[in-house]
């Protein structure tokens, strides 16, 4: 049984470390909100939202002034949009988007996620209708995300979806181009997405969860920094064993809350997911921790086998801390919300292709990066193929995340405020990949996935 004796040793953490947890987020499904008319249809959404969340911000502060513990988003994961308004007759869902934003709104939650479609071997007719709603829907709502899953280890990657992700991408950035294409910074590309990711902007209420659910998300990359620096010098057995005690730490904090959370709301608690999920404050970065290993900068020779290290370290102390880790669990490389990650663009040592090798062995992919605002559909879409690709064929979850700045050229600032932080504009390959794109259809699953 879990009590607030198990926190008292992570309190100088929270004080001086930057631990957090850094969401709660209530899982809810919609399925029940099916109708052939789309305002029924969103009037429902709207009303079971406001209904099963009422009370998820004020639990939250609650929890928070009662532990001591910072909780620094509240929010909300639906059922993917595309499958609940599948029997709706309109042609489009952004009155949907609307609904779910003002049910975020009056729930009072940071933000909701889940207008989301589902087309790793295909599309269906409502799959289609989401998808080309969702530059419009999110250009006019402030709190939805977005999230789309093209690919899966079992069914390969669907390119004609890669082809029109990386098209919808780019509307999504011209309509968004005031706010230097924010639009972007809440829509996701999966391969492999999973059903329980309590961390936005991916976050959804998948298939297989229950009616409603607690998931809640934890942090700590200033906390795993602050450790290394006491073992300078040491083996990396050494290092793996401090990382793995420091998670363990952070995983129990997460479960507490989690479990506090649940009873208080009457809701099943699902998963507590440990990854070290940067910010743009000094001392909460990712690309330190890596550094404290050894290397002069983040992206440096090396930095790829310290960041599977970390990775791998990080599941070992959190599976041991808790019966249900889940999520996505490790450790992310969001560019614009890690001022390591940052400085490291900046110096030159960080770009691109290095930073899709490190894809390889971190918990998600290419995430909040910023590219020209005339990078093409094409190759935005190119790079959506390569993730999904080490993603199928390493049976991982991969994404992309990135904002194609209008008007912004390499070297230029994006701003995007809060936890988004801010990017410097990346170069990106300035050959074409039009033509590989253009073929379509399927690339197949690999012979590992024949697994029965």
């Amino acid at each position: 049984m879990l009590n607030i004796s198990d926190i008292m040793q992570t309190v100088n953490m929270i004080d001086h470390q930057h631990l957090d947890i850094r969401t709660i987020t209530l899982g809810i499904s919609l399925y029940d909100c099916a109708s052939s008319d789309v305002k029924t249809c969103a009037r429902k959404i709207y009303d079971k939202i406001c209904t099963k969340a009422d009370k998820l911000v004020e639990t939250g502060e609650q929890i928070e002034r009662e532990y001591g513990i910072p909780i620094i988003n509240k929010r909300i994961s639906v059922t993917p949009i595309a499958l609940v308004a599948a029997a709706c007759e309109s042609e489009d869902y952004v009155q949907i988007g609307r609904a779910m934003n003002n049910a975020a709104k009056t729930c009072g939650v940071n933000f909701i996620g889940g207008f989301s479609a589902l087309v790793h071997k295909g599309f269906t007719t409502s799959d289609k209708k989401l998808i080309a709603s969702i530059p419009e829907t999110l250009a006019e709502t402030e709190l939805v995300c977005s999230s789309v899953n093209v690919a899966t280890t079992k069914a390969g990657i669907n390119m004609d979806a890669v082809k029109l992700m990386g098209e919808v991408i780019k509307q999504t950035a011209e309509l968004t181009a005031e706010q230097d294409g924010l639009g972007c910074a809440k829509l996701v590309i999966f391969a492999n997405a999973v059903e329980d990711n309590p961390f936005m902007a991916g976050a959804f209420h998948g298939a297989g969860e229950p009616e409603c659910v607690i998931n809640v998300g934890v942090s700590g990359p200033g906390v795993v920094w602050r450790a290394l620096q006491d073992v300078k010098g040491e083996s990396f057995d050494v290092v793996a064993e401090t990382v793995k005690r420091t998670a363990f730490r952070i995983t129990r904090m997460g479960q507490l809350v989690a479990n506090a959370a649940s009873e208080r709301l009457n809701i099943p608690f699902g998963v507590v997911d440990l990854s070290l999920a940067p910010t743009p404050a000094q001392g909460d970065s990712v690309a330190r921790i890596l550094e404290e290993m050894g290397l002069e900068i983040c992206g440096t020779h090396g930095t790829t086998a310290a960041l599977a290290l970390l990775n791998d370290a990080v599941k070992k102390g959190g599976v041991m801390a808790s019966g249900h880790v889940g999520g996505l669990s490790g450790a992310f490389i969001p560019v614009s919300e890690d001022e390591g990650m940052i400085a490291a663009v900046k110096s030159g040592a960080l770009n691109i292709e290095k930073l899709e090798a490190m894809t390889c062995v971190c918990s998600v992919g290419l995430d909040m990066i910023a590219v020209p605002g005339d990078t093409s559909a094409s190759t935005i879409s190119a790079i959506i193929a390569d993730e999904a690709a080490i993603g199928v064929i390493n049976s991982k979850t991969t994404a992309v995340r990135i904002i194609p700045a209008p008007g912004k050229s390499v070297g230029d600032n994006v701003e995007f405020g809060g936890l988004l932080g801010s990017a410097p504009v990346m170069r990106v390959n300035s050959a074409g990949s039009e033509k590989f794109i253009a073929r379509g259809g399927r690339i197949p699953a690999p012979i590992h996935s024949l697994k029965n």
